[in-house]
C-alpha cells in the first residue's frame, strides 16, 4: 500500500513540474509573439478595419476588439509550441533582445505596409497574366 501511495505522489509531483515548465514554455512565446511583431500585424489589420467603421463607432469596435486579442495569441503560442522547442524560443528571444533584433521588431510595421504595397501591384499583374491564359 506504501508503494501505491509513493507511487501515486511522484506522479503527483512530476504531473506539477510538467505543468509549470509547459506555464513556463507558453509565456515565452507569448513573449515571443509580441518581440517578432506577430502583434503589429494585428495593429496593422484594426488599423485597415477601423478605415471601414464609422468614426463614431471607433471606441466600442476597438475595446470588442482588443479582447478578441489575447484568446487570438494564446491559439497562436499553442501552434508555435507544436514547432519550436523551449530552448528555440529562449534562443528566439535572445536573438530579439539584440539591437538587431529590436530594430526588427521596430521596422516590422514599415516593412509588412510596404510589403503589401508591392504584393498588390504584382497581383495587378499576375491578374493581366492569368487573363492571358484563361481565354
Amino acid at each position: 500500500m506504501k508503494k501505491l501511495i509513493l507511487a501515486f505522489a511522484f506522479l503527483l509531483v512530476a504531473n506539477l513540474g510538467m505543468a509549470q515548465n509547459k506555464d513556463a514554455f507558453k509565456a515565452d512565446v507569448l513573449k515571443m509573439i509580441q518581440l517578432t511583431g506577430s502583434a503589429g500585424q494585428m495593429k496593422m489589420a484594426k488599423d485597415q478595419i477601423l478605415k471601414m467603421i464609422p468614426q463614431e463607432k471607433h471606441a466600442a469596435f476597438l475595446v470588442e476588439f482588443e479582447s478578441t486579442l489575447p484568446a487570438l495569441y494564446d491559439k497562436m503560442a499553442d501552434v508555435m509550441m507544436t514547432e519550436y522547442t523551449h530552448d528555440d524560443v529562449k534562443a528566439i528571444l535572445k536573438f530579439y533582445e539584440t539591437p538587431v533584433g529590436k530594430k526588427m521588431t521596430e521596422k516590422a510595421g514599415v516593412l509588412a505596409e510596404k510589403n503589401m504595397t508591392a504584393t498588390q501591384e504584382w497581383a495587378m499583374g499576375l491578374q493581366g497574366m492569368m487573363m492571358k491564359y484563361m481565354q
